[in-house]
């Protein structure tokens, strides 16, 4: 019997030592065939997933063009499966989702191959399915084995569970023509602290960030609810912010309207 060969996630000690030491800097997740549970935003053969804090920031293609940028911790999940560490295979749509806003439980499943002796019978995988686990925005399993050894951590059960929180954040994109507010009080361009990042919220509905000397960085769409926004980049991914105080807190950054 012969097997395709599967892609090896590329990691060094470097990565390892900045999670150890990440001081507030976002983790992206890198390369990973990507199932959300969500049916607005679907699946992804690759993309990546963006994690501020303790929540999914940001989720599809093209988040890897902005770690420099933003300090990110980027770990290779080249030819793994990147799924909610609590998934429902039974019931459609009845589990936790990847939604940008959400908590950051996620689950990383190395595809290995198993292993066969000389006589075609199965052998023991040498290393882990569940190859990374973040709960609450934190990575606790690494390469299989807990990112601090005094620390136990129990996998997760990937089957027919219940969500791992109870509110849902939901991305609710407008059907047919759009229903954006014209004049909405949001509207304009609004500037980080650092003048680095400006991103303008058009009366059409779409964005326009630049970042330092790169004009339109990054263009899509979005859609406000409240004091929350998300956003379609048309690169692929989403993200959101939310409206607090007078700010615009989106990706780690504060932004100020000017």
């Amino acid at each position: 019997m012969t097997t395709t060969p599967r892609t090896n996630p590329c990691r060094d000690d470097d990565v390892l030592r900045d999670l150890r030491a990440r001081n507030g800097r976002p983790l992206l997740l890198t390369g990973g065939t990507v199932i959300t549970g969500n049916p607005l935003m679907g699946d992804w053969r690759e993309a990546d997933v963006l994690i501020g804090g303790t929540v999914i920031v940001g989720i599809g293609p093209g988040l890897l063009t902005a770690a420099g940028d933003d300090n990110m911790i980027v770990i290779d999940c080249a030819g793994t499966l990147v799924l909610p560490a609590a998934a429902d295979f039974a019931t459609p749509h009845g589990g936790a989702t990847f939604t940008p806003g959400r908590a950051a439980d996620i689950a990383v499943l190395r595809l290995t191959d198993v292993p066969r002796t000389a006589d075609g019978t199965e052998a023991a995988p040498d290393d882990s399915r569940l190859d990374i686990l973040v709960t609450g925005g934190q990575v606790r399993l690494w390469n299989g084995r807990p990112l601090d050894a005094t620390t136990a951590v129990a996998a997760p059960e990937l089957w027919n569970v219940r969500p791992l929180n109870a509110t849902t954040a939901t991305v609710a994109a407008p059907q047919g023509q759009s229903t954006h507010d014209h004049a909405h009080a949001f509207l304009g361009m609004w500037v980080d602290d650092n003048d680095f990042v400006r991103q303008e919220l058009l009366p059409d509905g779409r964005y326009d960030e630049a970042r330092g000397d790169r004009r339109s960085a990054y263009q899509g769409r979005y859609w406000i609810n409240g004091n929350r926004i998300d956003y379609l980049d048309d690169l692929g991914f989403w993200a959101f912010g939310e409206f607090r105080d007078g700010h615009l807190h989106h990706a780690g950054y504060r932004f100020t309207r000017r």
